[in-house]
């Protein structure tokens, strides 16, 4: 899964784009971050990353960034989908 991959799974499952970020840069969103020595996954509050975690691929980033709003939806929204 790319980070393309992922903007497609989220619009198609109606995940509102003010929950999240796939650059990295916007406050009060679950973020994913293309770094140099690969991915980072975490969620912006101001300028802290609380809970970062770092991947070195890609799929594996956009993974956890997918299961990590699975839970934010199911928290919010009373809404999911399954594992996949």
């Amino acid at each position: 899964m790319t980070a393309n991959d992922l903007k497609t799974f989220f619009k198609e499952h109606l995940v509102p784009a003010k929950l999240y970020d796939l650059k990295g840069a916007k406050s009060n969103r679950l973020c994913l971050e293309h770094v140099k020595d690969g991915w980072n996954v975490y969620f912006a509050e101001k300028k802290d990353k609380v809970g970062l975690m770092h991947f070195a691929s890609e799929a594996d980033a956009c993974q956890t960034m997918k299961e990590e709003m699975r839970k934010i939806m199911a928290g919010i929204y009373g809404l999911t989908w399954s594992r996949i």
